[in-house]
């Protein structure tokens, strides 16, 4: 038995649930995202709740009725509140820069790396050290955060690159004489 499939998803005020047969649509505040779900599964919207629960008794079944109840609770909570995650640099001469779908990183290349932004995401650079990156889609969101890091890992000996904000870096001891 699934300890989180059991557990229905509440919808907050404003958040719309509609279903056509295995493709799940949840319109809110701050956009529309749908997803396929696996046919392992059933979606049922009552009142403010919507529940998941496996169609069968198979392996396969069970094993899609967690992940299908999770991908339904990410969808309702990126239409009403979204996603963020938070990146620091760390590095001298290290900067980011956001301008429009842009994000213009210095990471001490020959030359500035320009990412430019999927359609739903958007960055801010409060400080030229942090990179807040927004958006409705979780995956989307971790990805896009993912694919900036992947330009300079924070490295162990000095703590230089780009890390996520709850990130610990573990720190080596240098060559001794």
């Amino acid at each position: 038995m699934s300890r989180i499939g059991k557990l229905p998803v509440a919808l907050p005020s404003g958040v719309n649930v509609t279903l056509k047969g295995n493709v799940v649509e949840v319109k809110g505040s701050k956009g529309l995202l749908s997803a396929e779900l696996p046919a392992e599964v059933v979606v049922q919207v009552e009142d403010d709740k919507v529940a998941v629960n496996p169609a069968n008794d198979s392996q396969r079944a069970r094993a899609m009725w967690g992940l299908s109840r999770s991908l339904v609770r990410n969808m309702v909570q990126g239409v009403s509140e979204g996603f963020s995650v938070t990146l620091e640099i760390n590095g001298v001469g290290y900067r980011a820069a956001a301008q429009g779908k842009i994000l213009k990183l210095n990471l001490g290349f020959s030359h500035d790396v320009d990412y430019p932004l999927p359609e739903g995401i958007t960055a801010q650079t409060p400080k030229p050290t942090e990179i807040i990156i927004s958006g409705i889609d979780k995956q989307l969101v971790g990805q896009v955060a993912s694919e900036i890091r992947r330009y300079r890992k924070p490295e162990p000996y000095k703590g230089k690159g780009i890390k996520y904000a709850r990130e610990y870096v573990r720190r080596k001891e240098g060559k001794k004489k």
